[in-house]
């Protein structure tokens, strides 16, 4: 077997990890895995990457429920507006150029790696959000969050969990929401997109599968290690992928 294809699949089980421990990092992972270590095209990447983190969201998220650390309501406005940003997302990002989409992509992984390495403030004594600023700032995070997943195949996890936990929610309950929002994100976009490139199935689903596995170990890990650590280990990681990506880019492009 190809070099590159067991490296790929040793690390899905690295994405599941990531998807049941933290509630998010699935596709900013899956990305670089299918366009730099087995050589993907931007397109083909984008899709197969909805399609792993949707179902791998879905597995993990369905275990969640079963521990009550879903928001059903919180997640409902997620859904519903991420829904309609992903249709959106996912035509707009069939118009963009590839070049585009993995600047943009590798620009979300830097922003997002140093959000996350940043540390965080108690917010223990602030009074609580009015309902109606509430909503508002819950429905275009969705739209937003949406966007992103349908154009660029982000499932959104990053962005969404660090909203619920500014809304006010439990970090595991934060954590939970954001895996059933992104199932539903990421398959609105995978749907959109799968008539326009072909996929290699055998590839995808084997690497679905060990990063299903995968996220079983981060659901044993989600209450034994400490929140703060895992978030900045893991803030090193996309941001080293990140600029890996940039990097790669300008040195295909000077090259050329």
């Amino acid at each position: 077997m190809d070099t590159s294809i067991i490296l790929a699949m040793t690390l899905a089980a690295l994405v599941g990890v990531a998807l049941g421990l933290l509630g998010g990092g699935g596709s900013i992972l899956t990305f670089p895995i299918f366009s730099l270590v087995l050589g993907i095209g931007t397109r083909e990447t984008i899709v197969s990457s909805l399609f792993v983190v949707a179902i791998t969201s879905a597995v993990s998220a369905a275990f969640r429920v079963r521990r009550h650390e879903v928001r059903w309501k919180v997640a409902g406005v997620f859904a519903a507006t991420g829904l309609i940003g992903g249709i959106g997302g996912g035509m707009a990002g069939q118009l963009l150029p590839e070049t585009v989409l993995t600047v943009l992509f590798a620009a979300i992984m830097i922003v997002t790696a140093i959000a996350m390495m940043r540390p965080r403030r108690e917010r223990a004594g602030r009074p609580p959000t009015r309902p109606v600023v509430r909503g508002i700032r819950t429905t275009g995070t969705g739209l937003g969050v949406g966007v992103l997943t349908g154009a660029l195949g982000a499932g959104g996890g990053f962005l969404i969990v660090p909203a619920l936990t500014f809304l006010g929610q439990p970090i595991a309950a934060a954590v939970g929401t954001s895996l059933l929002v992104i199932a539903v994100n990421s398959s609105a976009g995978f749907l959109t997109q799968i008539t326009t490139v072909a996929i290699h199935w055998p590839i995808v689903l084997t690497f679905t599968a060990l990063a299903v596995a995968g996220s079983f170990i981060g659901l044993a890990l989600s209450h034994r290690l400490p929140a703060a650590g895992i978030r900045t280990g893991f803030g090193v990681l996309v941001l080293a992928v990140g600029l890996t990506m940039l990097a790669t880019l300008i040195i295909q492009t000077l090259s050329a």
